[in-house]
């Protein structure tokens, strides 16, 4: 009986772990797309989750000689049940919450993750020390390594089966009802041994399975806002691709965001007659990525080629069957990264058109850095062009804009004689080595070209006076935006804050009184395990933002480093649970070892950057997490395997973990950068190391 009640505690804490994270990974990418792929979402998101992971642990204390096996299931139920339940409410209350279509602030983001996030947060932070207490209900010698090595061995499983299948197959409802079924078939067993079995099993299966059912026959519905129409929808790899339609009038959708509605005339006109009109012919274009109607623009000056570049296939297939893009003679689709495609090619372009949005995330801003600019010179022959936008003004041009885009000019103008900037609806910058006319309707009036919005508004729009009064304002001193110091980021930072009048100021000193009162009861060995969860999530922050900046891609890669951090712990504890008699030698060890990985990645970063494979990111990654691993079995010996130590333990790593979240995030990395916050964590160790150290024999 005892060995088959712990063969089933075993299994059902792997089958939470395995369904925890696959939850976990599809409620990121759903906030990836409700909130426009801002990656300080991402940390909100595991901020929020890891901190109520943690107040779940802590209520777990509360648990003593009534928990048992048939109330462990009872709690499996309830997680199946509220997976699917969360993610409606992610998608159905964004618009009750927020105005359609507007963007939201911090402090908003914040709350709204953590009320949809809380009911399954709490009960899964609850689960897994339940578990221990069930455990060692029945059998008293139950080691809370054991349990701790079952999770991670369920969490790694989770990760392996989303990065692997699940992102590329089916949609995020069956996503989570597959990863449910295993806890659900273990939870059924289980409720068979219980006093009522069948009335039991019927009722609590027939509410897992209605669950699980009802959220994907609500897929479609939950995305498709009031009166419109879905006509296309499919998740890929890097994103959601939806195409809606409202009285024959279609708009394609990139992660909730609009990116094409028809041919915006204005836009398409100035994005590519503004460069190419400055050239006397036009042999190859690049374009990274495209507005509606851009290639039929193109297509007037007669290229010999057209390379256009875009990552996801199914989003540009979507574009040309929809009519957004049209075929033109020459033109060659190129499914790659466009920063990663410079690299690749070989090819010379006369011009290189980037039509991208806002550099308002690390993804974008990743094309507007010094390194970019870089690259991008060495792909244009000889009187080539670059041209890109961003955001204009009408009358005034607000303190805060004029730096960024001094800042972009001058990042620029390290690597081309001129830039040129021409106002409007949005600002273009023409950068080349020899000096733009902007003067751009007599230019094309020489080619023979017409026009429908720039031959009867340009001059109205582009006068004499506005362009020296954008001159005027942004010809000041700006920081250059860098790939690894990225000013406009900084820039963004503040102002996501002052366009909503809010400031982080009262957060971050809530936070710091609640984790210093905290740190003050904690001992040492709690510490270390605070600092260690704190230096994994930073560092997985980091990872993430790095990955960002240099591949541009996070939708599908989200997985894959969840599942390295995660996959990374087992090995690590186990070999951890082999030495753990060593005691507090081993900790040290452990953080001079995240020390040292935290060195190398700077070392990476800075002298290999765009030249490392996404692999060589992963496996530092479970590098790290490994190190982390070995120290929770030897921190639980040294404090005793009681069951009020090894709550605490876990406390202490989830609490530490939604701390390195948050500081990394939102504290240090806009306002100090990805270098210094490197050294900051490590830092972090060299701290916990030395209170080991000091700590008596």
């Amino acid at each position: 009986m005892k060995k088959s009640a712990d063969r089933h505690i075993r299994f059902i804490v792997i089958a939470t772990g395995i369904a925890s994270v696959v939850t976990q990974i599809v409620v990121i990418r759903e906030f990836l797309t409700q909130f426009n792929g801002n990656e300080f979402v991402i940390a909100l998101i595991l901020f929020n989750w890891l901190l109520l992971g943690g107040m779940g642990t802590f209520m777990a204390r509360a648990a003593g000689k009534k928990a048992s096996l048939l109330r462990l299931a009872l709690i499996s139920v309830g997680l199946i049940v509220m997976a699917p339940l969360e993610l409606l409410m992610i998608r159905y209350f964004r618009d009750v919450f927020f105005i359609y279509g507007s963007s939201a602030g911090f402090y908003s983001t914040f709350a709204y993750a953590f009320l949809t996030i809380v009911p399954y947060g709490l009960l899964l932070g609850f689960a897994l020390p339940y578990s221990l207490v069930t455990a060692r209900n029945i059998l008293p010698s139950f080691s809370g390594t054991r349990v701790y090595i079952a999770d991670n061995i369920g969490d790694t499983l989770g990760g392996i089966l989303f990065s692997f299948a699940l992102v590329a197959w089916v949609t995020p409802f069956q996503a989570l009802c597959i990863a449910h079924l295993p806890l659900l078939y273990l939870a059924m067993v289980v409720l068979a041994h219980g006093s009522r079995p069948k009335t039991t099993m019927a009722i609590a299966g027939a509410v897992c399975l209605f669950a699980l059912a009802a959220g994907m026959a609500l897929e479609k519905g939950s995305l498709t806002p009031p009166g419109m129409t879905l006509s296309y929808y499919q998740e890929s790899r890097y994103g959601r691709i939806a195409v809606y339609s409202d009285r024959k009038q279609h708009t394609l959708y990139l992660d909730g965001k609009p990116v094409m509605a028809g041919a915006d005339t204005a836009l398409a006109e100035e994005s590519v007659h503004y460069p190419l009109s400055q050239l006397p012919s036009v042999n190859g274009v690049l374009l990274i990525s495209a507005q509606g109607g851009m290639m039929a623009e193109v297509a007037k000056h007669r290229p010999a080629f057209v390379d256009y570049v875009e990552i996801d296939p199914v989003l540009s297939d979507a574009a040309f069957a929809f009519g957004f893009l049209e075929n033109l003679s020459g033109l060659t689709r190129i499914h790659e990264d466009g920063r990663a495609w410079l690299y690749l090619t070989e090819t010379t372009y006369d011009a290189l058109i980037l039509s991208l949005p806002e550099p308002d995330t690390f993804q974008i801003n990743r094309f507007f850095t010094d390194a970019f600019f870089n690259i991008a010179k060495t792909r244009l022959g000889d009187g080539g062009i670059l041209s890109f936008s961003v955001t204009g003004f009408d009358n005034y041009i607000r303190d805060e804009q004029a730096v960024k885009i001094a800042s972009l000019r001058n990042t620029a103008k390290k690597h081309f004689k001129h830039v040129a900037l021409l106002p409007g609806e949005k600002i273009h910058f023409l950068c080349a080595d020899f000096a733009p006319d902007t003067d751009i309707v007599a230019l094309l009036d020489v080619k023979n070209i017409q026009t429908d919005y720039i031959h009867g508004l340009f001059h109205g729009n582009v006068t004499a006076d506005r362009t020296a009064y954008l001159y005027e304002h942004v010809n000041i001193d700006a920081p250059l935006n860098r790939d690894f110091s990225p000013h406009l980021m900084r820039l963004m930072y503040k102002d996501w804050f002052a366009r909503f009048s809010t400031s982080p100021t009262g957060f971050l000193v809530t936070l710091a009184l609640f984790f210093s009162i905290y740190l003050a009861r904690s001992s040492r060995e709690e510490f270390v395990l605070f600092s260690t969860g704190c230096v994994l999530m930073g560092s997985q922050i980091l990872i993430i933002f790095a990955f960002q900046i240099l591949f541009g891609y996070i939708y599908e890669q989200i997985g894959w480093i969840v599942t390295v951090f995660l996959a990374g712990l087992l090995p690590g504890a186990m070999f951890g649970h082999r030495i753990r008699a060593h005691g507090a030698k081993i900790l040290i060890i452990a953080d001079g070892a995240l020390m040292a990985l935290l060195l190398v990645f700077l070392f990476l970063i800075t002298y290999a950057g765009d030249r490392l494979p996404p692999a060589a990111f992963l496996i530092l990654g479970l590098s790290m997490s490994a190190a982390c691993g070995i120290q929770m079995p030897v921190a639980l010996y040294l404090r005793g395997d009681k069951k009020s130590g090894v709550i605490q333990a876990f406390s202490a790593d989830l609490i530490g973990a939604a701390a390195g979240t948050l500081i990394t995030s939102v504290i240090l990395i806009p306002y100090i950068g990805i270098i210094w916050t490197t050294l900051c964590l490590a830092g972090l160790k060299l701290i916990s190391a030395g209170l080991m150290y000091a700590r008596p024999s």
